[in-house]
């Protein structure tokens, strides 16, 4: 490094000093909100830069590495040599390099190679362990490397796997927001009484518990099924949730009659004239399945162009209300054993995410956690709640059009 460039790193506090100085080949490091994880990470990621190797830092979704990267281009800045917001990547002097990655496109990260690869809210990323396995653990052949896959709890999923990994060369840690010596006790403590107790176990304990302490429960215990061909003569629904670029669209596609889902499409990065072409041929194959579609922002004019093609769709305007009550109506689903769902790792982790808030004003609202998604989840509530009031059209195959309403629950 050339004399008199510095870079200021914010100071450690104990609990992350012990996880520094023990880190091994491979590591987990579970730990509640605020334990101060990120600043960890950082700390370790520019520690191997500084060493003139590649580094690796990849999460869940886009926005999340976005935050990251400033962070480090911040502290970075007297010593980078070449930076690329595009690219997402940072060059410094020696030769040290930080690629930051989105896991919702992990093959983009084939043909690379890193000293050091760190997962930052590992529990919030579906389908981690094939991820890890097929595109992570190749990248640190060429300089033996290591992983860390860092974050809260959320369910017993790939994040709880790599935690109980008892092979060598593995270590994990497990630290509750009480380690965090810069936070209060007494404001922890008082959370208790403002959090469900198994939203605390998990956000601020970092335990892992069965159902991710979320909205829906037993979510891994219905989702069991395989996508399904159409039954000749069943009735189907499908529930849409558009999105463009940040978001994906998804069809969600239920069995009325047996409450299964049969079907589920993702699209990210499509054209909305290709989404409607999709959406199309679906809705004829499941036997002109009636259409459930979100009508805010640009569903509306996808409604009325998916009509013009002779598709039967039901406009729902979302607001606080109305979500309230297809999500309890699919909370209620789970509840009663119900439903069955197709077992999909993106559609688990959303369910299993899925949160609650209960508003100054005492009404309830329901999202996922800040900067990740819920297409999967607004997509199947939109086609449950056709299932659950039968408030739908059904078409038979010569288009013939009878209002099935209240026919079955």
């Amino acid at each position: 490094m050339t004399p008199n460039l510095k870079v200021k790193l914010p100071r450690l506090h104990a609990a992350q000093i012990e996880i520094k100085n023990k880190l091994a080949r491979h590591n987990v490091i579970c730990c509640g909100r605020r334990f101060g994880k990120n600043i960890l990470l950082q700390d370790l990621a520019i520690g191997a830069a500084l060493q003139s190797k590649p580094v690796g830092w990849a999460a869940p979704i886009y926005k999340q590495t976005h935050d990251d990267y400033r962070v480090i281009d911040n502290l970075l800045a007297p010593i980078i040599t070449r930076r690329s917001v595009s690219e997402m990547r940072l060059e410094i002097i020696g030769g040290g390099v930080i690629e930051f990655w989105s896991l919702d496109k992990p093959e983009s990260i084939r043909g690379k190679k890193y000293k050091m690869f760190i997962v930052n809210e590992a529990g919030f990323v579906p389908d981690l362990m094939n991820i890890r396995n097929f595109i992570i653990t190749p990248t640190l052949i060429d300089y033996q490397g290591s992983d860390i896959y860092a974050g809260t709890p959320k369910g017993m999923n790939g994040f709880f796997s790599l935690y109980n990994n008892q092979a060598d060369g593995w270590a994990r840690w497990q630290m509750s927001s009480y380690s965090n010596p810069f936070i209060p006790a007494s404001e922890l403590d008082s959370l208790k009484a403002l959090m469900p107790e198994r939203a605390f176990q998990q956000e601020i304990l970092a335990q892992f518990l069965e159902d991710g302490g979320g909205v829906f429960r037993r979510v891994r215990d219905v989702s069991t099924l395989q996508p399904a061909d159409p039954i000749k003569g069943a009735q189907y629904i499908i529930g849409v949730d558009w999105g463009r670029s940040n978001d994906s669209t998804v069809l969600s596609v239920i069995n009325v009659t047996t409450k299964k889902q049969a079907a589920m499409d993702r699209m990210s990065d499509t054209d909305y004239a290709s989404q409607r072409i999709r959406l199309r041929a679906l809705a004829e194959r499941y036997n002109n399945a009636h259409i459930i579609a979100e009508a805010n922002s640009m569903g509306q004019p996808n409604i009325e162009a998916l009509q013009n093609m002779g598709c039967y769709v039901t406009a729902f305007t979302t607001t606080n209300a109305t979500k309230a009550n297809i999500i309890q109506a699919l909370e209620l689903a789970f509840e009663r054993g119900e439903i069955e769902l197709l077992n999909d790792e993106y559609q688990i982790t959303e369910l299993m995410a899925y949160q609650s808030e209960k508003l100054p004003s005492g009404l309830v609202r329901y999202g996922s956690p800040e900067g990740l998604h819920d297409d999967t989840v607004m997509a199947l509530a939109l086609a449950w709640s056709g299932v659950s009031t039968g408030n739908i059209l059904w078409t038979d195959d010569l288009g013939k059009v009878e209002d099935y309403t209240n026919k079955w629950s």
